[in-house]
């Protein structure tokens, strides 16, 4: 099922999430190439509820959907169509090349070793404000709205190398939401403490995710006294995810949404939790819950 919106969605008007988020990571990745145009379509057809996506920054200042900071050897074809090696990837920071040079890549063709469903298609990295048109007009013609989870791909160690100084980050990002009217149907997630202390003071009334690794042992409390504000969502990794954690976050308002569950055993375990949500590479496995 489809979560519905009103028409007035369309003017970032804020909206309440579904009662059970059903999120598509990087649109649809053991489906698709991950965070292309065609993996958000494909989110949309297994009626997904939100399209989960990371951005990161180019050269010249675009907002680009990508996962990586680089291109990643996994998936990406060079101009020459060649497989890009893991060495020459390295050296592929897609903040050291402006757009134009990125979308020669392919990031579609080359068989995925971890997604042996994956349909493989030529497709490039595309810009933010591009997919958004696509996903936007493809969802009107089917009568819905639909949300976004958009990752601020931020680390302290990277600003100004891998990816802009983490406030000129942000502040690339939210003006291409804003112009396309989606704000008050998206929520921004990091794991950079920083990227959301920054939303929460300039952008108060997105709502925002704090993503935490499987490797943060922190209690909940701790987590939050870092960011000194509640966020809409809470995003662990789906191992950390136990009936105490979900009844703390839930006495506080808090939403969990974990990530990332490939499988239908596990997903139904975290609902029996209380979960509110459900992040999967497998979005065709929502019609089997």
């Amino acid at each position: 099922m489809v979560f519905l919106f009103s028409c007035a969605t369309t003017k970032n008007t804020t909206v309440s999430l579904p009662a059970f988020d059903k999120e598509g990571h990087r649109g649809a990745r053991g489906l698709m190439p991950e965070n292309t145009i065609p993996a958000m379509l494909k989110g949309i057809d297994l009626g997904v509820t939100t399209l989960e996506m990371d951005l990161q920054i180019t050269k010249d200042k675009k907002v680009v959907v990508s996962h990586d900071p680089n291109f990643n050897a996994n998936i990406t074809t060079t101009p020459q169509g060649k497989f890009l090696s893991k060495e020459e990837a390295k050296n592929l920071m897609l903040y050291s090349l402006n757009y134009d040079e990125i979308k020669k890549y392919d990031v579609g063709l080359k068989p995925h070793p971890d997604f042996p469903r994956q349909q493989k298609i030529a497709v490039h990295k595309p810009l933010l404000a591009d997919l958004l048109d696509a996903t936007e007009k493809y969802a009107k013609e089917k009568g819905i709205n639909i949300l976004y989870n958009i990752e601020i791909k931020s680390n302290k160690k990277n600003d100004g190398l891998n990816h802009s100084p983490v406030e000129e980050f942000v502040d690339l990002a939210m003006p291409v939401i804003l112009q396309k009217r989606i704000a008050g149907r998206t929520i921004i997630q990091s794991f950079d403490p920083r990227a959301l202390v920054l939303m929460r003071k300039k952008y108060p009334s997105v709502k925002t995710s704090l993503l935490i690794e499987a490797f943060d042992k922190r209690s909940l409390d701790e987590q939050l006294k870092e960011i000194g504000f509640t966020p809409t969502v809470y995003s662990p990794n789906h191992m950390l995810v136990t009936k105490q954690l979900v009844n703390a976050c839930h006495q506080k308002g808090i939403k969990v949404v974990p990530w990332t569950i490939n499988d239908l055993p596990r997903m139904k375990e975290l609902i029996a939790l209380g979960v509110d949500g459900i992040i999967t590479d497998y979005p065709d496995l929502f019609g089997q819950l």
